[in-house]
């Protein structure tokens, strides 16, 4: 009786775990983001991790460790999807420090900063 349930329970759970939507519930902030690189590589994050320049990966200053958000560069509508796992950004009027590896998705390694929307994802 409980094999059928706990199997259509644990289905449900993975196929939650793979899914990319924005969650309409949570988060969804714009503002500038910058990123960071060779300087902090290999240094520990507030998280704990060593930071990876080549992850991808964020600072944000209150969303919690492992939250992944989708960010989108607002003047040529890149988007990238990151788990944070540090805290920051230390400057002030920034949203979120991403890696080298996100901002070179987005197209923003040049300019060095962007205009950014920040939406969390949904579990």
């Amino acid at each position: 009786m409980w094999r059928p349930f706990s199997a259509l329970a644990l289905f449900s759970l993975l196929a939650g775990c793979a899914s990319h939507d924005v969650d309409p519930r949570g988060y969804d902030q714009s503002g500038t983001a910058s990123y960071y690189g060779s300087r902090h590589h290999g240094k520990r994050t507030a998280s704990g991790e060593p930071f990876n320049q080549n992850a991808l990966t964020a600072a944000h200053r209150s969303l919690p460790f492992g939250t992944q958000v989708k960010v989108t560069n607002l003047k040529n509508d890149r988007s990238v999807i990151v788990r944070i796992n540090d805290r920051g950004p230390h400057t002030r009027g920034r949203l979120i420090d991403l890696s080298r590896a996100a901002a070179e998705k987005l197209g923003m390694i040049r300019s060095g900063t962007a205009r950014v929307r920040v939406q969390s994802l949904s579990d």
